[in-house]
């Protein structure tokens, strides 16, 4: 075994080599200057593939932005090959501010929310007026999700062959939600998709609704040359169909200026990160009456000044009614 004085020559020393490399570390970041804007499309597996100056590229998210992931609608700036080739692959480096953000939770006690669209202008809630029958509290919940991350709320109820629309419109009447009825039909012979892209032009548009309500086969008839496979058909024990979308995607509509975002069907939407501080602004009418509410009020309780906001006249009580069964929405199942 070989010993060293106390006088080494540095030079007879071995070194281990550091695997890590010999350079530094820093906490500079590279500013990209050269890197290009582009919209996310689709989100799978850790690609993510983007509109980049009309090209479609692959690429992945950059080191440097941690933990920060991007979603469809997302606006993103990328470096790297933006060819569009087989077999390239570009890196996001930035992602954009959101102008509004669809959110949803596991369940109401689940504390990690899901950004499922970013950048959408209004949310398309799709239901079924009957096989599978429909459900309120869910759509009760896809409207606090809208109002609470930005989004107008858009109604399309398909199935009309089936049932009559009166009786569940009735419900969101003082809501003042816009509202399309539809069949399959009618969506084949392109009045009905005709009435649908009247409320999409220039806009983007996400679309969300449970399984076998019909929301593929809109969006097929709303941009046909996008063929997605169509739900096969809706079980007759549970009234739930097969989901025939696995992750949200972008199209851009053939025969209006906008998009729609096709989103997975949904069985529960959690609505543990809502703040009812900011549902209350889809409610212009109500908000004022809302200045002498007791801190951190849920406005659904004794000494919300709500109530003698509207008994003095200023606002419909059915807004109201509206408003807190909206809330109430969190503390209930959607089957309820």
């Amino acid at each position: 075994m070989r010993r060293y004085g106390k006088h080494t020559d540095e030079d007879d020393i071995r070194h281990r080599p550091n695997r890590k490399g010999t350079r530094p570390r820093t906490s500079i970041r590279p500013k990209h200057e050269d890197a290009v804007e582009g919209m996310v499309l689709t989100v799978d597996r850790g690609r993510l593939t983007c509109l980049v100056e009309g090209r479609t590229v692959m690429a992945m998210k950059a080191r440097e932005l941690g933990r920060k992931a991007a979603v469809v609608g997302d606006r993103v700036s990328l470096v790297g090959d933006l060819s569009g080739e087989k077999d390239t692959l570009a890196r996001i480096v930035r992602i954009g501010e959101r102008s509004s953000v669809l959110r949803r939770t596991a369940d109401d006690d689940d504390p990690y929310e899901r950004v499922v669209v970013a950048n959408a202008d209004q949310l398309a809630i799709v239901t079924a007026l009957a096989d599978p029958e429909p459900r309120p509290r869910l759509i009760d919940r896809c409207l606090v999700a809208a109002y609470d991350g930005g989004l107008e709320p858009f109604l399309v109820l398909t199935k009309s062959d089936l049932a009559p629309p009166e009786k569940l419109l009735e419900l969101y009447g003082d809501l003042d939600i816009p509202h399309v009825v539809v069949n399959r039909e009618e969506l084949y012979d392109g009045g009905a998709a005709d009435r649908v892209r009247e409320h999409l032009d220039g806009r983007v548009t996400a679309f969300v609704g449970h399984s076998g309500v019909g929301k593929t086969t809109l969006v097929n008839a709303l941009v046909p040359e996008e063929k997605r496979r169509i739900t096969g058909h809706v079980n007759a024990v549970t009234g739930r169909g097969r989901h025939t979308t696995t992750s949200a995607l972008a199209l851009p509509l053939d025969v209006v200026d906008g998009w729609v975002i096709d989103t997975p069907g949904v069985r529960s939407f959690g609505l543990h990160h809502v703040d009812p501080s900011r549902v209350i602004h889809a409610f212009p009418d109500l908000e004022p009456g809302t200045e002498e509410c007791p801190r951190a009020c849920s406005h659904d309780e004794p000494d919300c000044a709500l109530d003698a906001w509207v008994a003095e006249g200023h606002a419909d009580p059915a807004r109201l009614y509206s408003l807190r069964r909206l809330l109430s929405t969190r503390e209930r199942r959607e089957g309820d």
